[in-house]
């Protein structure tokens, strides 16, 4: 008989039809009279009950049916007795695929995010990783689906570069040399002649640069794939292998990003709310009682935009008035995530787009801001500060319960400008040759952003570890399964 998928079954009101069901048992119970067993296939949070009569079935086979196990159960759909489902199907025939002892990690009994992460091959099969799994998908769908609609192209960027796109080095090296026989010139650095590529390779930390490429001769692009950041961080913000989302746009200016940015984002957040109720609801009960209404709150906001000088000024009354950060914020200083959650969650009370942040502290590539008449950098005031004049068109975009969510900025055109930030920052460019011809052949304003997958999906569950939002993470001493 051809099997039917639990989703289907639960929608179904053919009552008398004979139905095959194939899953895995969340649980079983039962008398001498009757036994219940809840089968799961993954296609949705919701078990179907298989309704057992005893007398009709061998009763090791019954025994054998326990928590974990996978079962094929063919029967008759019909109207269910008890609350909580419509249907229900009566067994008239079940097989045992796969046999599940008391050794199984993922027993019915409450079970530590911590320990299902040292579980992570089987913590998929739970509710609330199946739930997270099934929005994960979701917002991938509405990502594509988002920009195939708005003209842009899905532009795939490699993973193996030999450019350092952020600037910070915190990158995993690939190569086939002998790590055991490396040969070294005299000053004691590696060549690398003799390794597959003939030079030093990473694995990439963004496809931004490559994105820029491809907007200059397709107007409109976006890359949606894996990166790799080798910071030895064990937070849970962070991850060493994570995919990024990262739209790139010829001829648009810093309103326009914004703009892009908050439609595109609530978009997002518009179809998990449409697409992933059930799902959803579960998560609202089981992990974060606040999740639908943040999320609805979301779509309903509009975003509030704000300069860094701005922000900082907030975050400095904030301390005069007696609040408490465990990180400084003067200005010129990387603004931590406390500050970042302080800014949305207490004083705005919802996402907030921060611009114009202090270019010292921002990458090579972004667009500086006129620097004031008469003003010098280091020369601005600032409450009795010194502020360094020189800021960039960034556009980050803060949200509740994360922090940054998505980092932007309209990149620097200019060749002459962006040579002389590359030098000032004492930068190689043998490496960039090919980035900077850009701005010697045809340049054009363009800019773009980074969006964390991960991050995304963390904000549209109510996770608290971003461990928990990706199928298998990888992270300082842990890359098993």
């Amino acid at each position: 008989m051809k099997r039917t998928k639990i989703i289907d079954v639960l929608k179904s009101t053919d009552y008398g039809k004979e139905i095959c069901v194939k899953g895995w048992v969340r649980s079983h119970r039962g008398n001498k009279n009757v036994d219940f067993i809840a089968l799961n296939d993954g296609s949705t949070i919701k078990n179907v009950q298989i309704v057992v009569d005893p007398t009709k079935f061998d009763g090791q086979l019954l025994k054998d049916i326990t928590t974990g196990a996978c079962i094929c159960a063919e029967g008759i759909l019909v109207e269910s007795q008890g609350a909580g489902q419509a249907s229900e199907i009566q067994a008239t025939n079940i097989v045992i695929y796969g046999l599940c002892d008391n050794t199984y990690p993922m027993q019915k009994k409450g079970q530590s995010f911590e320990t299902m992460r040292k579980n992570a091959h089987m913590r998929l099969r739970t509710n609330t990783f199946g739930a997270v799994m099934r929005i994960r998908h979701n917002m991938a769908m509405a990502i594509h689906t988002y920009f195939h609609e708005h003209g842009f192209y899905y532009f795939h960027t490699p993973l193996i570069t030999a450019s350092d796109c952020e600037g910070a080095g915190n990158m995993f090296q690939v190569t086939t040399k002998n790590l055991y026989d490396l040969k070294k010139d005299e000053n004691g650095k590696i060549i690398y002649d003799d390794d597959f590529f003939g030079e030093q390779t990473s694995l990439t930390v963004s496809g931004q640069l490559e994105g820029e490429l491809g907007a200059t001769a397709l107007g409109a692009i976006y890359t949606f794939g894996p990166t790799f950041r080798a910071e030895n961080s064990n937070t849970p913000r962070h991850l060493a292998e994570f995919w990024m989302i990262e739209p790139e746009v010829a001829f648009l200016d810093q309103e326009e990003l914004m703009d892009l940015e908050e439609d595109f984002i609530k978009y997002c957040v518009r179809w998990a709310l449409d697409n992933c109720q059930d799902d959803l609801a579960f998560l609202n009960q089981m992990i974060d009682k606040t999740l639908i209404a943040r999320l609805e709150g979301t779509v309903k906001s509009n975003f509030v935009r704000l300069t860094y000088t701005e922000g900082i000024e907030i975050l400095q009354q904030a301390i005069r008035d007696g609040r408490k950060f465990e990180f400084p914020c003067n200005w010129g200083d990387d603004l931590a995530s406390e500050h970042e959650r302080y800014l949305v969650e207490e004083h705005f009370k919802c996402p907030v787009i921060m611009t114009d942040y202090p270019s010292a502290i921002k990458a090579f590539y972004m667009k500086q801001n006129p620097v004031p008449a008469g003003a010098t950098a280091g020369s601005v005031g600032y409450r009795g500060q010194a502020a360094p004049a020189a800021t960039m068109q960034g556009t980050d975009v803060l949200f509740p319960q994360i922090g940054e969510i998505i980092g932007g900025s309209v990149r620097e055109e200019s060749y002459d400008k962006l040579m002389a930030e590359i030098n000032k920052r004492g930068m190689e460019t043998d490496k960039l040759w090919w980035y900077l011809d850009t701005r010697r052949w045809g340049s054009c304003p363009h800019a773009g952003f980074g969006l964390g997958f991960e991050r995304l999906i963390l904000f549209v569950t109510g996770m608290q570890n971003i461990r928990d939002v990706i199928p298998f993470p990888r992270t300082p001493k842990s890359a098993e399964f």
